[in-house]
Parts: C-alpha cells; sequence; structure tokens
C-alpha cells in the first residue's frame, strides 16, 4: 500500500566551522537529493557551485543527486576542505612541541612516571 502523505526530510550545510544550517522539508513521494537541495534554498543562499560539482550525503554517506529519499533523512551538502586534516595536525603538533601535546601531558603531583 503506498503513502501519499509527504517526506520529511532535513537538508543541512555547515558553511564555516561551528555555523551549521538546517531546514526541515515536507517533500513528495518519490523526491530526490536534488529536489530536496533545491527546494532547500541554499544553493543560492550560500552561492554554492552547481549540483553537479558538489558533494552530497544522506545521513553521513556519500550519495548521487538521483537517490530516492525515504522518511527522515538527513540530506547533508558537503564543503571542500581548505586543508587536509592531516597537514593540520602536523602544524599543530609542530607548533605545540612534543612535551605539550599527546595522551600523557598532564600529570597529577607525586605520580610515578610512565615505564
Amino acid at each position: 500500500m503506498a503513502s501519499s502523505s509527504p517526506l520529511s526530510v532535513s537538508v543541512i550545510y555547515s558553511p564555516t566551522p561551528r555555523q551549521v544550517h538546517e531546514v526541515q522539508l515536507a517533500l513528495p513521494p518519490g523526491s530526490t537529493v536534488l529536489q530536496a537541495i533545491q527546494a532547500s534554498g541554499f544553493l543560492e543562499l550560500f552561492s554554492l557551485p552547481a549540483p553537479a560539482q558538489t558533494l552530497f550525503g544522506v545521513w553521513g554517506r556519500e550519495t548521487s543527486l538521483a537517490e530516492s529519499l525515504r522518511e527522515n533523512d538527513r540530506v547533508e551538502i558537503y564543503r571542500v576542505l581548505k586543508v587536509d586534516p592531516k597537514v593540520a595536525r602536523r602544524e599543530r603538533f609542530a607548533k605545540q612541541g612534543s612535551r605539550s601535546a599527546g595522551l600523557f601531558v598532564k600529570k597529577r603531583l607525586g605520580a610515578k612516571g610512565g615505564c
């Protein structure tokens, strides 16, 4: 039995770190990722590149624009990383030094040294 009630879908985009925009949408059954993104208005609001040049996902897994959505799906628009995470970690470690970074930085007063 097919349901004709609208799908409840959320579209998420984070233009910068620690800033997240979310829109709740009610879409017709059988809607695709592309239709959800167009209905969200994020393409125009944030001047994003064409959908074919951007990566998208549903619940953290990369997907195509033609993917059909299900009830309560979370569509995510991914932005391009400006810095490779490995490079950023190396730079942070070089800046902090080996004594102030890592697992055993905090020592209790009177604690024995590691073996």
